[in-house]
């Protein structure tokens, strides 16, 4: 038997679409539909599938909602919506993947993968570890590059970098962008180390290597991969006292 795969979407087209785009891929059974989320909670815990393709956004209990409610059955989950404003809720309530519809086959097939190395009991550990980090108030930040969502340690994290209305997350290998503004993220990696050094600019101080003078008022940050932001006079206390820690 393939991978048991229900789908749950509220509109038919929707479903039918999913279908007939698994029905390519080998090694995947579907083994039934919901048009809801309380038809979808009844679908998992009797027919117990490997693999849910949950759509976000359903009248009356929303695909996060059905998350939260899982009984005894937990299987791997995917989150399919048409927007993308609520990945970092589907990352911590334990969804391994998240894909933004129209689908494209190629993309499905890709989280499918992902689903089959998942469900040999990894998915339940990781959604477990997710559910953890979420309650000890640990903090994961969400990127997206080339079309895929990425959940990343703070810590991993050397800045985050605003261009317009575009947030970018700055780390070793690559760049990633944000799904919240600079500010939202300011104020929910207060305790975690960030640092406000202009306001197009939010760096993890454990990454500056160097910080330089360049006037009285204004001073050089150089982070550990050697880029470099140049902190703003309104922000000068604040580099003057990193010096300190």
């Amino acid at each position: 038997m393939g991978l048991k795969t229900l789908i749950v979407d509220d509109e038919p087209i929707a479903r039918r679409v999913l279908r007939e785009e698994l029905e390519l891929i080998d090694g995947v059974e579907v083994v039934g539909e919901a048009d809801n989320g309380k038809r979808a909670l009844e679908a998992i815990e009797r027919g117990k599938p490997d693999l849910v393709l949950l759509d976000l956004q359903m009248p009356g209990m929303g695909g996060l909602d059905v998350v939260r409610g899982l009984g005894s059955h937990v299987p791997v989950i995917v989150i399919v919506t048409a927007h993308d404003a609520h990945a970092i809720q589907a990352f911590e309530a334990g969804a391994i993947d998240y894909l933004l519809k129209p689908v494209g086959q190629a993309r499905l097939a890709k989280a499918v993968e992902r689903a089959k190395r998942a469900s040999n009991g990894l998915a339940f550990e990781r959604a477990a570890k997710l559910q953890e980090i979420a309650d000890t108030g640990v903090k994961k930040i969400v990127g997206k590059a080339a079309g895929e969502y990425v959940l990343l340690n703070a810590e991993e994290i050397l800045a985050f970098q605003a261009e317009g209305e575009l947030v970018w997350i700055v780390t070793v290998k690559r760049r990633y962008l944000a799904t919240q503004t600079l500010k939202a993220l300011e104020e929910r990696l207060a305790a975690s180390g960030f640092c406000r050094i202009h306001r197009n600019a939010l760096v993890n101080v454990a990454h500056i290597r160097k910080m330089t003078a360049l006037s009285s008022q204004r001073w050089l940050v150089t982070l550990s991969n050697n880029q470099e932001f140049t902190a703003s006079k309104r922000q000068a206390k604040v580099v003057r006292a990193l010096r300190s820690l």
